[in-house]
């Protein structure tokens, strides 16, 4: 006998398969005439209209160690948590005087590292560390480790109370790429001496960024990926993993479920260890099969955070790009990428 409830749930998953492909042919369309009539960036203006989604728990409250009460209705046009129940950190969806709070009662000190080799040292770090006192962790006991070749020309840059500057000396690289995949080697030997001895959370950053807004608190939780600023509103069929079988970094069709930005991403010292341990294992994996990952230490990183799921996910909000133009969600960004300038600083 046939249960009666059968052939609702074949009208719900039809509903569902035909939804898919309506998007995926909207995106081909828009794809296709924007490249033919104006160029890659006009699709940029259209991405909008792809819906983000809505956050299964929003009818209920959510609560983190580190904010208080989440309030993820109250951005119901942008995502507000993960299928896994991660929060996603929106202006908006935390009280930032509770998130102060909550950081003094732990007593916590707080690490942010950075890598400033070659002319990313002159062209970008004086700014870092200067917008960073103004807007990261303030109020905060913090850290600064930052790690060049060239120690000596760390510019001064005065701390406010509680906050400290390292400079740890590492080995110049003889290509960009290599720079970018050894600092997790690097993060992961540093985490497992002064710097996890100092520090109970860290959150790790590219230099050639400025912060613009408060980066507080409500960033903190024991793993926490950043979404890419140019790939969250699209589908994940269409986000730029690593697809080649062969390397460590690789995930199949299917897998993967945002595409996170390598250039700020943190958590406790012990979930960092093992990030760092992890993306390290597979750089060295893929070298000696004679392989690279399309976007190195960050197809790595995000094949961890699928097998591993962040316990907190920051908006765009928290490291966005002048170039993609305003949008109406993102209401206040925290960072700010500085205009790529390569020929300049990888010759």
């Amino acid at each position: 006998m046939v249960s009666e409830g059968f052939p609702e749930v074949g009208v719900i998953g039809l509903k569902g398969a035909w939804k898919r492909s309506f998007w995926r042919l909207i995106l081909l369309a828009l794809g296709l005439s924007g490249l033919l009539l104006y160029g890659l960036p006009v699709v940029r203006h259209l991405e909008v209209l792809i819906p983000m989604g809505i956050c299964p728990l929003a009818r209920r409250p959510l609560r983190d160690n580190f904010t208080g009460p989440l309030q993820p209705w109250a951005r119901p046009e942008v995502l507000t948590c993960t299928s896994w129940g991660a929060p996603i950190i929106w202006d908006g969806t935390f009280d930032p005087d509770v998130a102060q709070q909550k950081a003094v009662e732990q007593n916590l000190t707080i690490g942010l590292t950075v890598f400033a080799v070659g002319r990313y040292l002159e062209k970008y770090l004086e700014r870092f560390l200067e917008t960073a006192e103004r807007h990261f962790m303030v109020g905060q006991r913090v850290v600064y480790y930052v790690f060049t070749e060239r120690p000596a020309a760390v510019p001064h840059v005065p701390l406010g109370p509680g906050r400290r500057l390292r400079v740890e000396r590492v080995e110049r690289e003889r290509r960009w790429q290599d720079v970018s995949m050894e600092r997790m080697r690097t993060l992961h030997e540093a985490l497992g001496g002064r710097l996890g001895r100092e520090a109970r959370f860290v959150f790790c950053m590219d230099v050639d960024q400025h912060f613009s807004g408060a980066f507080g608190p409500e960033a903190l939780a024991e793993s926490v990926a950043q979404l890419h600023a140019w790939h969250y509103h699209w589908p994940q069929w269409l986000l730029p993993f690593e697809r080649d079988a062969r390397s460590a970094a690789a995930l199949a069709p299917g897998e993967g479920d945002f595409y996170y930005h390598a250039a700020v991403f943190g958590g406790s010292v012990a979930a960092l260890r093992g990030l760092t341990a992890h993306c390290a294992r597979g750089q060295r994996q893929d070298r000696a099969r004679g392989l690279e990952a399309r976007w190195h230490d960050e197809s790595h990183l995000n094949k961890f955070f699928w097998l591993h799921k962040p316990a907190k996910v920051l908006s765009p909000e928290f490291c966005w790009s002048p170039d993609i133009g305003r949008r109406a969600e993102i209401r206040r960004p925290r960072l700010l990428w500085a205009p790529k300038e390569y020929a300049l600083v990888r010759a």
